[in-house]
């Protein structure tokens, strides 16, 4: 049942749930699908009218490419494919990087064009590039991601938590306040006025809106080189956050032409030197989805506040049209068609957990990472967007990395697992691994260890057996090893 974005908000009939999952966004959906998928009665409560989060509403229409997107991803992914021009896999085209250094830039930024020979097990790889300026061969034979439509995204979302026939989703309603008893989270009241109870919580908020409720540690924030011995980590804590991004679509059109400029907006960048270069991601129909790198300091995102900021970076992207339209010609052939309605936060508060996933994870990698309870993969790079520190040793990872599920439990409450970037991670492990398919597989992880703990009769999350909870996630077709085990790859590859 799917109500509050297309009907009023009615009392629900049992207040009571085997899990209450807050946050519709990638990890929201993976924990609420999984955990219904294994017979739990769930609630999922989401303040936006769509499912997607911001892989959906937020513009970020593309899975990048990287290991560990099996499972539910794939599950998605198959679905998608049914529906014409509703998803793609794409190969790199353009990029200002690889012209020379003695030529004007030919284009505003990277190119990623729909690549009808690749599939999906091709997007199964980040890890191993050379830097950048020796990176254009790798890239282009190992780097394909899947973009997508986000209309279609968010509905076959929905399709697939109603097929469960055990997930209650509530558009439109945000989580109020909580009450705790005995280390665990007793309720929950809505604004709408209901309040459920549940015998688990997920938090999958971007701003970890139920852990900090409760009383959760939390960071925000770069953290110094002396608290995880990071290489890459500031001497001195400091403010900074990855950068934040308003996400743009353009689509082509008959006639030559540069889109005015509303009244108001300069037509030369007023918040850096220079405009920033943009990621250029084809739909499958041949539009254009522009992500500018980035529109605005995460710091200042976080200090103006969602709305100030947001409606500052659509100025910001009207400008960066603009400017793209007159230096770039090719671009007067086309319009923008689209504003994402959702604001591109990459970094907000991280949880303080029973394990904080570090760089010394993401440099160790999967061979030399000595954990027991591993529930997804990564490869992706030290990516932060503005916040870097400048030190050497920031970038690409050597090989895929493993994400303990303790960095999902914190310590103070006993049935709350966080499945979202805000998890346990140190700001440089948060900006390598907060990507889409990642954090849905984090959610499969958290909804499975619900479920066995429901029928185990455990009390706690982090009661659950690691190995049962691997073995479960295995047989969900979850990468939980490197190199890929044959019978994934041949699972993979019958689309």
């Amino acid at each position: 049942m799917i109500a509050g974005a297309d009907g009023p908000h009615t009392r629900m009939h049992s207040p009571h749930f085997d899990l209450v999952v807050v946050g519709a966004g990638s990890g929201g959906f993976g924990a609420a699908l999984s955990a219904a998928r294994l017979g739990c009665e769930v609630l999922l409560i989401e303040k936006g009218s769509s499912l997607g989060g911001t892989a959906g509403h937020g513009g970020v229409n593309n899975w990048e490419p990287g290991v560990g997107g099996t499972g539910i991803p794939f599950d998605l992914y198959k679905r998608l494919r049914k529906i014409p021009r509703a998803i793609g896999i794409y190969s790199f085209g353009r990029h200002f990087a690889w012209q020379g250094p003695d030529v004007h830039p030919k284009f505003p930024g990277g190119e990623q064009v729909i690549d009808h020979s690749k599939r999906y097990v091709d997007t199964l790889r980040r890890f191993g590039a050379p830097p950048r300026d020796l990176a254009e061969n790798f890239r282009r034979q190992h780097w394909h991601g899947v973009p997508y439509e986000p209309e279609a995204y968010s509905a076959e979302m929905a399709r697939m938590l109603s097929e469960t026939g055990r997930c209650t989703v509530r558009l439109q309603t945000c989580f109020a306040e909580a009450r705790t008893k005995d280390g665990r989270i007793a309720s929950l009241r809505l604004d709408d006025g209901n309040v459920v109870t549940a015998d688990f919580f997920i938090d999958a908020t971007a701003d970890l809106h139920v852990a900090r409720a409760v009383h959760c540690r939390t960071s925000l924030g770069q953290e110094p080189r002396s608290l995880y011995g990071e290489p890459s980590a500031p001497v001195l804590p400091t403010d900074r956050l990855n950068g934040a991004t308003l996400i743009y679509r353009v689509a082509r059109r008959d006639h030559a032409g540069i889109d005015p400029l509303p009244p108001g907006i300069p037509s030369q960048c007023w918040w850096a030197e220079s405009f920033p270069i943009a990621a250029f991601t084809q739909y499958p129909n041949g539009d254009y989805n522009v992500n500018a790198l980035p529109v605005m300091a995460g710091r200042e995102a976080h200090a103006l506040g969602y709305a100030a900021a947001r409606a500052e970076c659509e100025r910001r992207i009207l400008a960066h049209w603009h400017h793209v339209q007159t230096v770039f010609p090719e671009f007067q052939h086309y319009r923008m068609t689209w504003i994402a309605p959702g604001f591109g936060v990459r970094e907000g508060p991280r949880l303080l957990g029973r394990y904080v996933l570090t760089e010394h994870d993401l440099i160790n990698g999967i061979t030399r990472q000595e954990h027991s309870d591993i529930v997804a993969l990564s490869d992706h790079a030290r990516d932060t967007h503005g916040a870097d520190t400048g030190r050497a040793g920031t970038g690409e990872v050597s090989e895929p990395y493993g994400v303990p599920f303790r960095c999902l439990l914190p310590n103070e409450v006993h049935n709350l697992a966080v499945a979202c970037r805000g998890a346990s991670f140190s700001s440089i492990a948060a900006s390598s691994c907060r990507l889409s398919r990642t954090m849905m597989q984090l959610g499969q992880a958290a909804g499975t260890a619900v479920a066995i703990a429901k029928r185990e009769k455990l009390d706690a999350l982090h009661l659950v057996p690691s190995e049962r909870l691997r073995a479960e996630l295995q047989r969900q077709h979850v990468e939980l090893s490197w190199p890929r085990p044959p019978e994934l790859v041949d699972y993979l590859s019958a689309e």
